[in-house]
């Protein structure tokens, strides 16, 4: 159980209270106690908090006073929330190395975490003046348009646009997709080199909330790219959302 659930005699419940006496606003020390419950019980990442009903009795305390804490809580990446199931204590972040060009199935892989994708849309379109700029492409060449829903051990990370030229891949298919992107593009004899991109926060929007389990609209960061092969050719156009309490980047700079 994350929090023992004795209720305090009189004594205990008068030196409660005057824990609460300071000029730090409650709820800051409300989220404080919280903090300290979860590291002293060893609590483990993704096991449940108490409801909010449950932490206001358990503390003596309004709901909206807990309810301000938890969100403290939220906001510092020590739990998120899950609509309609309840709050949970987040799990080590994922550290993404942003200079290390792979796919997500291998560095899920290399976690020993197991991957999976969903595929929400597939289709042949002609692309749009943006996307043949940046794909380098001629008037009437055609690209796929592909949006998947990464996923690792059950858990949405990663909502990922993909444009890809119809020319490069004809033979590219809703199953492809549902594996390795990059392994596909090596076995048909090419070569990744490189990634350009360009990374700047964002606040989601419904679609991304829902499908990434956002329980608020908070910052997250979105990466825009081209890719290219060692000849140069651009062979993917792409937008990465990625999950705000469940991925960090890692940089390393040097002098």
């Amino acid at each position: 159980m994350l929090f023992t659930d004795d209720r305090m005699d009189g004594n205990e419940r008068e030196v409660e209270r005057g824990m609460w006496k300071s000029s730090t606003p409650l709820y800051k020390r409300i989220a404080n106690k919280i903090r300290e419950d979860i590291i002293s019980n060893g609590t483990e990442g993704g096991e449940a908090i108490p409801t909010e009903t449950k932490l206001a009795e358990m503390y003596d305390v309004s709901r909206v006073t807990v309810r301000r804490a938890v969100k403290l809580l939220i906001e510092e990446g020590l739990v998120y929330s899950v609509h309609g199931s309840g709050t949970y204590v987040s799990e080590k972040k994922i550290e993404h190395d942003i200079y290390k060009l792979q796919g997500f199935t291998e560095e899920m892989s290399g976690l020993h975490s197991n991957p999976s994708n969903e595929i929400l849309e597939f289709q042949l379109t002609a692309p749009t003046v943006e996307v043949r700029e940046h794909l380098k492409l001629g008037d009437n060449q055609k690209v796929y348009y592909v949006k998947r829903l990464r996923i690792a051990d059950g858990q949405p990370l990663i909502l990922e646009e993909s444009y890809l030229p119809y020319a490069l891949f004809p033979d590219l298919s809703v199953n492809v997709m549902k594996e390795s992107k990059y392994e596909y593009i090596e076995q048909k004899g090419y070569t990744i080199n490189r990634r350009h991109a360009d990374l700047r926060p964002i606040l989601p929007g419904e679609e991304l909330m829902e499908l990434l389990h956002l329980e608020e609209s908070a910052p997250m960061l979105c990466l825009e790219a081209y890719s290219t092969f060692t000849d140069g050719t651009r062979f993917e156009y792409s937008t990465v959302y990625y999950h705000p309490v469940k991925y960090t980047f890692k940089f390393v700079s040097e002098k």
